[in-house]
C-alpha cells in the first residue's frame, strides 16, 4: 500500500511538472518532407531561369512554368490586381505545400496531414494574419463603418466583424473535410471486406465483396489526385480572394 501511494504521488508530480511533449510525429516527418520537396523543386526550377535566360523552358522548369503562370494569371492577377507580386511566393507556397501533403498522404503507410485540423487550422491563421495586418483603411472602415443606411450599422457591425473569423474557419474545415471524407470513404470501402467475411471465417464473400472493393478503392484513388489538387487550388484562391478583399483600391468597396 505505501509503495503504491509513493507511485502515485510521483506519477502526480511527474505530471505536473513534466515538459511538453515536442517530440516528432508521424505529421512532422511529412511536414519537413513536404517542405524539402518545395525547397528542392524550386531552386532546381530558379537555377534553371538563371542559365536559361531567354531560352524556352525544358525540364523540371517546363513542367512547372505552366503551373506558376496559371497561379499568377488566374489567382493572384485575378484577386490581387494592384499588389498580386507582393503576395506571389505566398500563394505559390501554399498551392505546391499543400498540394504535395495531399498526394504524399495517398502513399501506403504515410500520414494524412492535410486530414489533421490543426494543419488545416494553422494555415487559415497565416492567411488571417496577412489579410489584417496588410488591409488598407478602406477594408476596417468598411467592417467598423459599413456603407449601409445608420439604423442598419447597429447589426452589420457585429457581423463585419465576425466575418474576419468566419473566413480562416472555411478554410480550415473545407480543407479537413475534403481531404479526410476521401480517406474514410477509401477506409469503409476496404472494411466491408472484413464485414462481409466475417473476419475470415467467411473466405468466399470476403473475396468476392474484397474484388469490388478493391475496384472501388482504385476508382476513388484516382478521384482523390484530382481531389488533392482541387483542394490545394480552391485553399490558394480563396486566400487570394481574401488578401484582395483587403488590400484592394477604396472604389470597390
Amino acid at each position: 500500500t505505501v509503495q503504491k501511494n509513493l507511485q502515485k504521488r510521483i506519477d502526480e508530480t511527474y505530471s505536473e511538472y513534466s515538459p511538453l511533449d515536442f517530440s516528432i510525429s508521424k505529421n512532422v516527418i511529412f511536414l519537413f518532407i513536404a517542405a524539402i520537396l518545395v525547397l528542392i523543386i524550386f531552386l532546381s526550377v530558379a537555377r534553371s531561369y538563371k542559365k536559361n535566360v531567354g531560352k524556352a523552358p525544358s525540364g523540371l522548369q517546363g513542367a512547372m512554368e505552366p503551373v506558376i503562370l496559371y497561379i499568377r494569371d488566374e489567382v493572384g492577377k485575378e484577386n490581387i490586381p494592384n499588389m498580386y507580386e507582393r503576395f506571389m511566393p505566398m500563394l505559390l507556397t501554399m498551392f505546391f505545400f499543400i498540394l504535395f501533403l495531399n498526394l504524399l498522404g495517398m502513399v501506403p503507410f504515410s500520414s494524412n496531414v492535410s486530414g489533421n485540423i490543426s494543419f488545416t487550422l494553422t494555415l487559415a491563421l497565416i492567411t488571417l494574419v496577412v489579410t489584417n495586418v496588410m488591409a488598407n483603411k478602406a477594408y476596417w472602415k468598411h467592417i467598423f463603418w459599413p456603407p449601409v443606411p445608420h439604423f442598419m450599422k447597429v447589426l452589420m457591425i457585429p457581423l463585419e466583424i465576425v466575418s474576419i473569423f468566419t473566413k480562416p474557419f472555411a478554410l480550415t474545415i473545407r480543407l479537413f473535410a475534403n481531404i479526410t471524407g476521401g480517406h474514410i470513404v477509401v477506409i469503409s470501402l476496404l472494411s466491408l471486406i472484413f464485414i462481409f467475411g466475417k473476419m475470415g471465417q467467411d473466405a468466399t464473400a470476403g473475396f468476392s465483396v474484397g474484388i469490388l472493393s478493391t475496384l472501388f478503392v482504385i476508382a476513388i484513388g484516382l478521384l482523390e489526385l484530382f481531389v488533392a489538387l482541387l483542394q490545394a487550388f480552391v485553399f490558394t484562391l480563396l486566400t487570394a480572394v481574401f488578401i484582395g478583399q483587403a488590400v484592394a483600391v477604396e472604389e470597390h468597396h
